[in-house]
């Protein structure tokens, strides 16, 4: 195959919106857990729960699962048409 046919891939890298959203849901997934763990629980607001630290796992988790779906399965950008080509048409 020559080096005209040949077609490049490049994926998204950091700008895929999965990336973006599971790195923003694990900084507050880590700000929250540790909340949870060192500031007052409120336990009694929160009917013996406490809710900063089981919300901020649950964060940690969901920002995991993006970052992994945006490993696993990466976006793709089309390449740019040549000029060229784009002005014999």
């Amino acid at each position: 195959m020559s080096e005209s046919a040949q077609t490049h891939r490049h994926s998204a890298g950091l700008f895929d919106v999965r990336n973006v959203i599971g790195g923003l849901m694990g900084l507050y997934g880590i700000i929250i857990t540790l909340m949870g763990c060192f500031a007052d629980k409120a336990l009694d607001k929160t009917g013996g729960v406490n809710a900063n630290l089981w919300g901020g796992i649950a964060l940690l988790v969901v920002g995991a699962v993006f970052l992994t779906w945006a490993r696993l399965r990466p976006t793709y950008v089309p390449e740019p048409a040549d000029d060229a080509a784009a002005k014999a048409v």
